[in-house]
């Protein structure tokens, strides 16, 4: 089979910008957003969180076929290391969503385990089914999904226990404390344990793949936080979602604004767009070092009506420090 061509530079970014911020029918995108002035609480927040994982649980239903999606098979020519690293190596990908991401990750490499989160139910029953889909009896036993929305909550101790976030080269002590004082010993996976006596000493790559842009900004921070906990030292967090003046963000009308570049779609899930900077100051923010940041500016062509679209993404690609 020959292999498909992959560009990302089909147009400037600067030139979009340009275009979008001369365009008058576009000028509510930019106008500035007053937020609510009444305080969120930690009950209140966790009331959201439900709201969304419902949200996506009803949108996983509606496109259960799987046809919605497909494999983002381009995400190992954007981060070769998945493929290249060593033996064994672990990745943490979060929002896994039906799989797109997770079967190429199988695909590419034979060597390689993957643990899967989503805040959805139905999203990992729908990733269950495809990688089990696909005949590949290597392929069930490096996958391992699990249930966590990090954007309200610590990912599990099993990933890496409190003393390994401190030390991860120190993983002899026996530790269920989910990093809130309460009792984790009914953990999320049965193999959770079976590489340590307590946790898998973390990981070496997370990946956040058009899930960042799912959460309220002012979660994000916290979110990539966490990530940057169960992350080895040395360990890299691979980044892709939208962009700022992608077609889709330009598609909103204004009464499905809910922030600056924030907006809602109409079935209840929400959507950021990122500026480079915006970007920036998350990650390294979080304690990060940049490698690779930059907008990738793509042309499609609806087959349907033949109109030419203009997508924008951010990739990112950043290191914990050892």
């Amino acid at each position: 089979m020959r292999k498909a061509e992959y560009f990302s530079k089909d147009f400037d970014w600067d030139e979009l910008r340009v275009q979008v911020e001369n365009d008058p029918s576009f000028s509510y995108h930019l106008l500035p957003f007053q937020p609510n002035p009444i305080s969120i609480s930690l009950a209140d927040e966790v009331h959201y969180a439900a709201a969304g994982s419902h949200a996506w649980n009803a949108f996983h239903h509606r496109h259960a076929s799987g046809k919605f999606f497909k494999e983002r098979r381009y995400l190992l020519e954007e981060f070769p290391e998945l493929v290249n690293c060593k033996e064994n190596s672990k990745v943490l990908e979060v929002g896994c969503g039906n799989g797109s991401t997770v079967l190429p990750i199988l695909r590419g490499n034979e060597n390689i385990i993957v643990y899967a989160c989503d805040c959805s139910n139905e999203a990992l029953e729908r990733v269950k089914e495809t990688v089990y889909a696909s005949n590949k009896v290597s392929f069930e036993h490096r996958f391992h999904p699990f249930c966590c929305d990090f954007s309200v909550t610590v990912f599990p101790t099993w990933l890496a226990c409190n003393p390994c976030q401190e030390n991860i080269a120190q993983t002899q002590q026996l530790c269920f404390s989910d990093g809130r004082g309460k009792s984790q010993k009914n953990l999320n996976d049965s193999y959770s344990l079976s590489e340590s006596r307590c946790c898998i000493g973390g990981v070496d790559f997370v990946t956040l793949i058009f899930t960042l842009s799912a959460l309220p900004l002012h979660r994000m921070p916290e979110s990539i936080k966490e990530c940057f906990s169960v992350l080895k030292p040395g360990g890299l967090l691979f980044f892709r979602d939208y962009g700022l003046y992608d077609m889709s963000m330009l598609r909103f009308e204004i009464d499905k604004r809910v922030g600056f570049r924030e907006y809602m779609r109409s079935d209840g899930t929400r959507s950021y767009f990122f500026c480079l900077d915006t970007v920036r100051n998350l990650f390294v923010g979080a304690g990060f070092t940049e490698l690779e940041l930059e907008y990738c500016c793509v042309k499609s062509v609806n087959r349907r009506n033949g109109k030419s679209m203009r997508r924008v993404w951010v990739h990112g690609k950043f290191q914990k420090p050892v």
